[in-house]
Parts: C-alpha cells; structure tokens; sequence
C-alpha cells in the first residue's frame, strides 16, 4: 500500500473526478459512510455525538457523518468553525442536505457557538471533521478554539482524515492539535500516522476504500508499507539437504567489559533467525558471556585495550574474512578512539556483507569510511543524528526525509529504527514497517534486529530485502511476546527466542499479513 502526502492525496482527489469520473461530492459521501462506520463500532448501543466541522471538505465528510448518525437515531449536535456563508460549495451542499434531515449546525459568530463547545462534554463521542490534510501554518481562531474544547472535554475523539491541527506531511503539531482515539484516512495512509506528533495523537487509524480508481491508488509514490507477500518470500526456505555451512555463518564484532550482553544478543537471535554458524569476536569477559548463555556460538578472542578490542584485532578479523558470508559490526563496542582506528583498518579491506549497528555507526559520524561492501545501517534516531548532522528532534520531525538523506549521503540501505521502522535505499521507494508495539523499547532491541539481519544477509538476502524482512520479522516477534507475555516488561531476549515461532507463524500466513488495514 503506497503513502501518499498531502500533494498527492489532493492530485489523486482531482484525478478521480476530472479523469474518472467519480465527483468530489461522491468521494465525500464515501468518506462520511466511513467514518460513519466507526462511529458505529465505538458507539454500537447509540448514544450523543458531537460532530465538529471546518469550512472545507473535511467539514464535508463531517456533515454527511451528522446526517447518518441523525438518520441512524443517534443524538447528534452539528458545531461549525465557519460562518454560514464561509463554506467550499461541497461542504455547503453537504450542510444543506443535513439540514434538509434535521440536522442544523451551530455556526461560529451564533451567540450559542461558545456555550455548545463547553457542553462538547456531555457528548458520548466527538467526531473531528475541522481541518483535512491541507492544512499548514499555525492553527488560529475558531479552529484553535474548537480543538482546544475538544481535548478539554475528555470525550472520546474519532478525526476524519487527520486529526486536526496536525500536518498530514510531517506528522508535526501546528501550535494545537486534537489528540484522537481514533482516525479514518482514506484512500491511502498518509505520512502523518508514523511520524511526530502524529503518530500519538491520530490513535487507533484505519484506511478506508472510498472508491478511488484503483489505477490512482497504484501509482507509486515515495513510500509504502511493507508488502508482507514481498516480506514471506524473501524468508529463506531450509532446504532438506542442507547444513550449517550452508546456511550462513555471521560474524558478529561486538561487546565491550561494559556492555557484554549485546554480542550475546546478536549471537542469539541470529542463530534464532536460522544461521548455521556465529562467531563472536570480542574481548575475554564478553566471550566469557557469550559461552555461558550461547553455547553454539565460535569464539575468536581479542586483546583489549581498556575494556573493549584494541588496533592489534585488525589482522585476527581480516585475516579469515572469508570464512564468514555476512557480519555485525558494532554493538556494545563503545567508541573510544582504539576502536575507531581498528574499524577504520578492518573496513578498509572488508570484502563481506556486513550490518552497520551502534557504536559502528558512531564510528562512522567520526569520519571512519564504510566498508566497500553491501551494508545495511540501522541506527536509532540519536546515531541518526550523528549520521546526517541534525538534531534528534530533526529527526524525528520529518523520518522520512532523514532515511532519505541518509541514504544519499551513504550510498547503502538504511533502516531507522522505532516506532513503524523505516527502511531506505538506493533507487528504491522508502517502506515502513507495520509490526512491533511500545513494549519493545527497552535495551537490547536493537541488538537482536542486528542478528536477525546479518542472518538473512549471510543467507544471500541483498541489503534491502535483509532489512525488509528483518523489521518486519522482528517486530512481529516483539508483537507475539506482547500477546503471550505482557504488553509491558518483556526484553530482548524473549523477543530473540520467538523468533522460531514467529517465522512459524509468518510462513505459515501464505501471503496474508498478520496485521490488515481495512
């Protein structure tokens, strides 16, 4: 399913009257029966709704949600931001059919407009229909105070298209914004839903089929969310005459006196992930680590300079590169200057696929060159940071725009990880993932993806198909110790022991994705 941004959403809307043939005034009935589909499912025993309307075409599908849920027997109370004459011609056609049903809306300068909106707390449900997706600079007048009151109110908000006061582009609050529980977007999601505030406030969200031609909706754009056909195949069968030498053997450079738990991490959930052979290359204690709690793993010692692997491993790791079909560079390494140098030595000659992770990755905002090899970069937003030379907060205003100048500034795949991960790469459109859950933010997590994706490389999955499947795979592993375990509390190390069972389950789909969009 391609993401479509507000330019395109309005391009796809004028397309669909002007080359297809299906009038604005359809559409918006189409989106009104949607919303008024949710309606029904957070209030199926009726109840007070409060429908509140801007003056453009979300007002519009607000109107015709006003009209069915008055049609339908529900209380319903209609407030608008406009004046009576303040409408586009399509709201005011559906504002005027409303009416015709016994549906009249208060207008902002009516002497009762304040005092309706104070009473939005008597309401069962409050529908946002204020401001669509063309919505930008800082909200102001009556829709700043109609946002304001609905998240006064504390009744249940359900938004049309975009929560309202949020720009459907970046996903960043225009000075207020209403903090939903629910969202209806229609045709195609729109980057708002995994980025800044939006991701919060748009709630629960679902993507309704309003009619718009099919051919508009395939038309590629510059993101999508991942296909889980393309995600299930690209999982590498297990062949009946295969061994461990045929299934990958991934090197993971990893763990410092500090931070030993990472190799073991990433040992593990390759080896969960189906890799034949891991070898750990690290220091004395985190080798120590890695045999008590991963048995099958090698071991390649290290000399350590002040707790972590010092320049005289270069040659160790190189010497045998060739042994390994794919490698994890970086988790728990720390990022003294012993270990920036000794990278910077390694990758100079590095010839195998090979996972950029964590301190690997601070290594390289320090000017260490990458490896002259296919790399997959999973940073967090921090290392993303020092990546591309911006805030945090940069970041994570505009994702999307991040993973694509990282992709151009590196040249390789690369896989912001959080919230609906992202993954970029060269000449191909940005996809973001739709499994994991909030319980998967704790420590460690990032390691056991690391694994999962230098078990795939190491497999003969390319970069972008590795990072694709990986995500996807590993949080649907997060979403399964969530169901099973808790939503909250579980760690790294149950995520990496259901990876089986969660590949078990993914295989098993024949296409279908564990999570649907309707």
């Amino acid at each position: 399913m391609w993401i479509a941004d507000s330019a395109w959403a309005k391009e796809v809307d004028r397309r669909s009257s002007e080359e297809y043939g299906v009038p604005a005034i359809v559409l918006m009935e189409r989106a009104g029966l949607a919303v008024f589909g949710a309606v029904k499912e957070l209030l199926p025993e009726g109840g007070k709704v409060s429908v509140v309307c801007g003056p453009g075409n979300n007002g519009g599908d607000g109107h015709v949600v006003a009209r069915l849920c008055h049609e339908s027997g529900y209380q319903v109370e209609c407030i608008s931001t406009a004046s009576a004459g303040g409408m586009s011609p399509e709201c005011s056609q559906q504002m005027l059919q409303a009416e015709a049903q016994g549906v009249r809306p208060i207008f902002h300068g009516d002497p009762r407009w304040s005092r309706r909106l104070q009473c939005l707390l008597q309401s069962d449900l409050i529908v946002d229909a204020v401001l669509g997706i063309g919505a930008k600079g800082e909200v102001r007048g009556p829709a700043r105070e109609a946002i304001e009151a609905m998240n006064r109110s504390g009744v249940p908000v359900l938004s049309v298209d975009v929560p309202s006061g949020i720009d459907a582009d970046t996903g960043q609050e225009l000075g207020e914004s209403v903090w939903a529980v629910s969202t209806v977007t229609f045709g195609m999601p729109k980057p708002f839903l995994f980025q800044g505030t939006g991701l919060e406030h748009a709630g629960h969200w679902t993507v309704a089929d309003i009619g718009i031609p099919s051919d508009l909706l395939a038309t590629p754009t510059t993101a999508k969310l991942i296909c889980p056909m393309r995600t299930l195949g690209s999982i590498p069968e297990r062949l009946q005459s295969s061994h461990k030498g045929s299934n990958g053997h991934v090197l993971v450079v990893a763990g410092s006196d500090a931070m030993r738990g990472a190799a073991v991490l990433c040992a593990k959930a390759a080896f969960r992930s189906g890799a034949g052979m891991v070898t750990v290359a690290s220091i004395a204690p985190v080798l120590d680590a890695v045999m008590s709690q991963v048995p099958e793993a090698c071991l390649l010692p290290l000399e350590a300079t002040e707790g972590a692997m010092s320049r005289s491993s270069v040659e160790r790791i190189v010497a045998d590169q060739h042994r390994y079909s794919a490698a994890v560079f970086g988790p728990g390494l720390t990022h003294g200057e012993a270990v920036r140098e000794t990278l910077a030595s390694i990758w100079s000659r590095w010839e195998t696929p090979s996972c950029i992770d964590a301190d690997a990755l601070n290594a390289l905002a320090c000017g260490v060159p990458l490896p002259p090899c296919a790399c997959i970069l999973t940073p967090h937003p921090g290392e993303m940071s020092r990546i591309v030379g911006t805030s945090v907060d940069e970041i994570q205003s505009d994702r999307f725009a991040a993973v694509t100048s990282a992709v151009r500034q590196t040249g390789m795949t690369v896989l912001l990880k959080g919230a609906y991960s992202i993954l970029g790469s060269p000449h191909e459109p940005l996809s973001v993932n739709t499994t994991g859950n909030p319980g998967m933010a704790s420590a460690g997590m990032g390691d056991v993806l690391s694994g999962v994706t230098a078990a795939l490389l190491g497999q003969g999955l390319a970069p972008v198909d590795a990072g694709l499947c990986a995500m996807y795979w590993h949080g649907y592993a997060g979403d399964i110790c969530a169901e099973r375990l808790a939503p909250i509390g579980f760690t790294a190390s149950d995520v990496a022991d259901a990876l089986p069972l969660a590949r078990a389950k993914l295989t098993s789909c024949a296409g279908s994705s564990p999570r649907s969009y309707s």
